[in-house]
């Protein structure tokens, strides 16, 4: 049986909207799963480290029969594929991919947590995040149409409808 998954998708390092597109392409080939859908794509803010040039961030939902560390085997080797270094915490990056939901499953190993732990926090994780799943409710209860009123768009612009023109899509 298929699980729904979200995940998150960050970029703002060598051409961050297409990074964001090509990863997109990437979710497609990941064994046992299925893309169901793409969020807008958003510019946003960087937190962390000052100097940063703006992320691209967007959303992707995907059915999977693969187990949680599995999946993020993939997304991992899909960052690495994308030139991904590990350096600084909340760095730059050239890709960024986060398993934010795993269904209602609630995990919390050395390598995973999940749901993903800024997730009620970001904006631009909560945003793109309602552009596929708009009536969502999180493992706790809590529903995403209560957690956007609590976090402003502020620093947020969509930039980009790859739902809408589909040829956006690499």
């Amino acid at each position: 049986m298929a699980t729904d998954v979200f995940i998150g998708i960050g970029s703002n390092l060598e051409n961050p909207l297409q990074q964001v597109l090509t990863a997109f392409e990437a979710l497609k080939a990941i064994p046992e799963s299925e893309l169901q859908g793409v969020s807008r794509l958003y510019r946003s803010t960087p937190i962390g480290p000052a100097g940063q040039p703006d992320y691209v961030n967007a959303a992707a939902w995907l059915q999977t029969r693969l187990a949680p560390e599995a999946l993020l085997d993939q997304l991992q080797a899909i960052e690495l594929a994308h030139g991904r270094v590990r350096t600084i915490h909340w760095g730059p990056r050239t890709l960024d991919l986060d398993i934010l939901l795993f269904g209602d499953l609630v995990l919390d190993t050395p390598r995973l947590h999940v749901p993903h732990r800024e997730l009620t926090r970001r904006n631009f994780v909560l945003y793109p995040l309602a552009d596929l799943a708009p009536a969502l409710v999180l493992p706790d209860g809590r529903s995403l149409q209560s957690l956007l009123e609590g976090c402003p768009p502020e620093g947020l612009s969509v930039i980009s409808d790859p739902t809408a023109n589909p040829d956006d899509l690499v």
